[in-house]
């Protein structure tokens, strides 16, 4: 007796990486080339999924540059996009100490709000170690 034969459709992930200095351009940069990318990859500018992406962009490469500059290093973007099911967000820096965490923002500061727009945008975020040094925070969207 044969198993009948089930076809499935494969799974092309697509991924996007780039280095971009530690600097405000640099964040900058690396949320327009994001969006780029998306367009590329059939996620037109405007779109809810584009829209979220960017923000999370910016967000975690304002961080990088922010909070993990080491002078003379970079910062790494890297997108992962799965179609219909997953879009991540991998940005990377080389500080170790100071790693990011969710605080309560004071209510009249006019910083730390970062990780609650992330937190609430995203379906789910991590702080990664980057081997040999650095951290990794990472921002998914499910897109089913």
């Amino acid at each position: 007796m044969t198993t009948p034969q089930t076809r499935e459709e494969p799974v092309t992930v697509r991924v996007f990486t780039q280095r971009f200095s530690s600097t405000p351009r640099g964040a900058r940069l690396a949320r327009r080339l994001a969006l780029l990318q998306l367009d590329r990859w059939g996620i037109p500018h405007g779109a809810t999924v584009s829209d979220t992406a960017a923000l999370l962009v910016a967000e975690l490469a304002a961080n990088a540059v922010t909070h993990g500059r080491v002078p003379g290093r970079d910062f790494e973007l890297s997108l992962s996009y799965t179609p219909g099911l997953l879009l991540r967000v991998d940005v990377t820096d080389t500080r170790t100490e100071g790693r990011p965490r969710l605080a309560p923002a004071l209510p009249l500061a006019e910083t730390g709000r970062g990780l609650l727009l992330v937190e609430a945008l995203a379906t789910r975020w991590a702080v990664l170690e980057r081997v040999p040094v650095g951290k990794t925070v990472r921002a998914e969207l499910d897109l089913t």
